[in-house]
């Protein structure tokens, strides 16, 4: 499973970085995990608002924090 987070480095991108390994890592979870922050390739999934959360290509957050839950039901 591929999972990106969009984002220059802003506080909110580093922590949904840090959430989303630390659900992956939590659950067993094994993940390919990708830190995008060049505008161009944020802007080629069609995102505004950073941070974003793709998951095997699909767009599932834009400009907010997702919950734990919320992550591990995307991850599973």
């Amino acid at each position: 499973m591929q999972v990106k987070v969009l984002g220059t480095g802003c506080q909110k991108c580093e922590f949904l970085e840090q959430r989303v390994k630390k659900v992956a890592s939590d659950n067993n979870v094994e993940i390919e995990f990708e830190k995008v922050s060049d505008v161009n390739d944020i802007l080629s999934f069609g995102i505004m608002m950073t941070p974003g959360l793709v998951v095997d290509g699909d767009v599932k957050s834009s400009g907010k924090i997702p919950s734990e839950q919320q992550i591990l039901e995307w991850i599973q």
